[in-house]
């Protein structure tokens, strides 16, 4: 396993088709990246969607990984695993088979074209902090430890652990 490189944490969540299995597949074809090790992955989570609510519900996680890849290049295969799984972008928030969310790249601040990290509103989402409390509940979020805001904001927002 590499332990080498930058350590990333990388979101996941799917709700169309078996949205599992998606989860699953994605952690696969992850594991298979070059210049990518994921190192664990948290339990998964059922999560209401956020922004356009006229969707199913999703299932969410968050996984570890190292990567000798730079940002864009990370992103590029974060896009090109979702692309294989029948990726579609027709509405903003909407419906997915999977979507990867390059969420933090070491301590990094990056503020790029189409690649912003930390990402920009993952403070403000219990589908992301609470899963990543589970792999990581002293790390700090916009200044705050994660685990202080998965509690917070799991108490004001539709999450439920389901493996």
């Amino acid at each position: 396993m590499l332990t080498e490189g930058i350590r990333c944490f990388i979101g996941l969540g799917s709700n169309m088709g078996d949205a599992r299995a998606n989860i699953r597949e994605a952690l696969k074809l992850l594991v298979n990246t070059r210049g990518i090790s994921v190192v664990s992955s948290a339990p998964l989570y059922r999560t209401a969607p956020v922004g356009y609510t006229d969707q199913d519900h999703f299932i969410n996680t968050v996984a570890e990984i190292y990567t000798t890849l730079s940002p864009r290049s990370l992103l590029d295969n974060l896009q090109d695993i979702e692309n294989r799984l029948g990726r579609v972008r027709l509405i903003r928030w909407g419906p997915r088979t999977i979507d990867l969310d390059l969420l933090l790249y070491g301590d990094e601040s990056i503020h790029e074209p189409g690649l912003e990290v930390p990402h920009p509103r993952m403070h403000q989402r219990a589908f992301v902090v609470v899963p990543l409390a589970d792999l990581c509940p002293d790390l700090l979020v916009n200044g705050e430890r994660v685990d202080e805001l998965a509690r917070r904001l799991s108490s004001e927002q539709d999450i439920y652990a389901i493996a």
